[in-house]
């Protein structure tokens, strides 16, 4: 028995420690008792959650873990000899350009290295004509987040937007959260370093959010995401040759369910377990289908990278300040790199450039052959025709996505033009009702207005903690009813 014990709570490269796990909800319960005994003891509190934390990310990464302790002790150590740096000379002001340089030479080192080594040393190999095996790297799980994370706070500090934190210990819980830790959503300093020391304070308004965001975020991610992903999309994606054109394309609208539930899921889930526990994270996911542009989407998918690369890259690189040409160059470079941050491949590089040269199509577009203002968004039919249009551009992006290579790309839309087969529409449909109707309720719910969900929220609220906790319960034994044998990790767990 204590075998047993000791072989789950260890590091397992298959059983990665996700929410959707039983293990994690069993610790969880564990964990937020002795949370709500050190509610009023702060060191203690902060500590406890760093340490918990720490052990997180060890049953995701194992020994990697002393990764995530020296990118935090570098960059908070960088950022407090910034902070001390006082004036405006020139020679002050190159100081504190170094001790930047050196803060981002530390991290995207440790990215560069763990991520895209092979990556590079496969793209020169192709070049100078010699085979090359790929070399055994581990990519610790989460890596781009937290690296990413750190990374603004040093700049932060070197912007003067933020003052260095007090306490390496602060800054390790900052980093370390464990609600956010392996798959985003990416905080601020700015907005969640005011909460470190703040009295733990949970209203019922923020229970009856928490739990409403963990439960939709599990349905999500256990029960429309893995199930449709299992069942029906990765067959597509993996044998398109053997299905009709018509399944292709029911396969596309299907992973573009399923990478949505999966990820929002992923980030309701650590808004929901934030709030247990206190803190307020912002949103990542704003119903991105409904957009009526590409930049409308970007204004809604993943929201903390969006407005990371948007504030760290593109306006690094001149935004808009340079007149429209830069300004596209800039847009197709800061989304070529947001590509390439999602993995290290070229069919990621291509899913950036796509997003990129349709922002810049759409920007110019709008803004200089239909003069529209910058925050226009059409009316009527008209915003019914952008937004399928958006949906399918979108759609077509995921193809470069969820495709490790082009060919596979190409075969997949010659199915769905050249081999559509309208004829077994109805044997198509009755054969996959169940994953039909799971994509069905996904995209229909994704539809429905906003007040709906804080309508459910308000009425959660007006309720009791035991009903929330029933609840939950009934949606756990939905996903224990539902979800497969073995545990599907998230899809962003890879960036």
């Amino acid at each position: 028995m204590l075998e047993r014990l000791i072989n789950i709570l260890t590091y397992d490269p298959k059983n990665p420690l996700i929410f959707s796990s039983g293990l994690f909800l069993f610790l969880f319960l564990g964990f937020s008792f002795i949370y709500m005994l050190l509610q009023h003891r702060s060191n203690l509190r902060i500590l406890f959650v760093t340490l918990f934390s720490y052990y997180f990310y060890y049953k995701s990464s194992g020994f990697y873990f002393f990764l995530l302790a020296v990118i935090t002790t570098s960059d908070y150590l960088i950022a407090e000899a910034i902070g001390r740096i006082k004036g405006d000379s020139d020679i002050k002001t190159r100081k504190m350009r170094l001790l930047l340089l050196l803060s981002l030479c530390i991290d995207l080192g440790f990215l560069g290295y763990f991520k895209y080594t092979n990556f590079f040393a496969g793209l020169i190999a192709d070049l100078i004509g010699k085979n090359f095996q790929p070399w055994d790297i581990f990519l610790p799980v989460g890596i781009s987040f937290f690296t990413f994370q750190s990374m603004s706070y040093v700049i932060d500090v070197y912007r003067g937007k933020i003052k260095p934190l007090g306490s390496l210990m602060d800054y390790a819980f900052y980093v370390s959260f464990f609600p956010q830790l392996v798959a985003g959503p990416i905080v601020r300093a700015t907005d969640f370093a005011p909460q470190i020391r703040k009295p733990v304070v949970i209203t019922r308004e923020m229970f009856a959010r928490g739990v409403y965001f963990i439960m939709i975020g599990l349905f999500k991610k256990a029960v429309i995401s893995d199930y449709i992903s299992l069942n029906f999309v990765d067959r597509i994606f993996d044998n398109p040759t053997l299905y009709s054109g018509f399944e292709n394309l029911l396969g596309v609208y299907g992973y573009a369910m399923q990478i949505y539930c999966d990820f929002s899921g992923y980030s309701d889930m650590a808004i929901g377990i934030a709030l247990l526990l206190g803190f307020h994270f912002p949103i990542n996911f704003n119903a991105p289908y409904k957009s009526d542009s590409i930049t409308d989407f970007w204004r809604r998918w993943h929201i903390s990278l969006s407005t990371w690369i948007r504030d760290y890259i593109y306006i690094s690189l001149g935004g808009n300040r340079k007149g429209k040409r830069r300004q596209y160059i800039n847009l197709v470079i800061t989304m070529l790199l947001g590509g390439l941050w999602h993995g290290a491949s070229l069919n990621f590089v291509a899913w950036g450039g796509i997003h990129g040269l349709g922002l810049v199509g759409h920007k110019y577009l709008s803004q200089e052959v239909l003069h529209h203002d910058r925050h226009y968004h059409p009316h009527g039919w008209r915003r019914v025709a952008a937004i399928i249009l958006t949906f399918h551009f979108v759609c077509f992006t995921w193809l470069f996505f969820r495709n490790a290579n082009f060919s596979g790309v190409g075969v997949m839309l010659s199915q769905i033009f050249t081999d559509f087969h309208a004829e077994l529409i109805p044997q198509v449909l009755s054969g996959y009702k169940y994953v039909l109707f799971f994509m069905l309720f996904g995209y229909l719910s994704h539809y429905l207005p906003d007040r709906r969900q804080e309508g459910i929220i308000r009425l959660m609220g007006k309720g009791n903690v035991v009903i929330d906790a029933i609840l939950l319960t009934i949606i756990i034994f939905i996903v224990i009813q539902v979800k497969s044998s073995t545990i599907q990790p998230f899809i962003y767990f890879q960036f």
